[in-house]
């Protein structure tokens, strides 16, 4: 169970805290609700405490799953065999887990695609959006300002940073 204070990580919203717990009636019944501040967009969201889960909301990873994760932008390759539609169903699907290697994943092919090609306007806005997403859980998880957590995972996901430590 989430309590105030507890640092989330919301798919396609990206991560935040949760500042409070709420009591709201709507249609004629009372609801708990959490307010949600969400650091990409200075955005406050309400959601049911019944819903958390079901919404994929999950709290931050810890730095050694960070760490992992970081890996993951140097193994693999993208499957090339897929069209741009079929991937952004499959890049969609990756994002809204959650899981934060699948969205590593994300970036790390359309990272790896644009060095061949000029990427789509949705493959682009997916990769920036991913990439905002990863920094706001990067700023959470290692305590830093989002253009510390954005230097840091640009260095991440350079070529020359293969197996190189943060």
């Amino acid at each position: 169970m989430f309590q105030v204070g507890d640092k989330i990580f919301y798919p396609m919203h990206g991560a935040g805290i949760i500042e409070a717990l709420e009591e709201k009636e709507f249609l004629g019944e009372k609801h708990l609700y959490f307010v949600l501040h969400m650091l990409l967009k200075e955005l406050d969201i309400m959601v049911p405490v019944e819903r958390m889960s079901a919404l994929g909301i999950r709290s931050i990873v810890d730095g050694q799953t960070l760490e992992k994760a970081f890996s993951v932008f140097h193994e693999g390759e993208p499957n090339l065999s897929v069209n741009a539609g079929q991937r952004y169903k499959l890049n969609t699907e990756k994002l809204k887990s959650g899981d934060i290697f699948e969205c590593a994943e994300v970036i790390r092919d359309l990272l790896k695609i644009s060095r061949n090609k000029v990427l789509g306007t949705s493959d682009k806005m997916m990769l920036d959006n991913a990439m905002m997403n990863w920094v706001s859980e990067i700023a959470l998880v290692r305590d830093l300002k989002s253009d510390e957590a954005t230097e840091l995972l640009k260095r991440m996901v350079s070529e020359e940073a293969v197996k190189v430590a943060p």
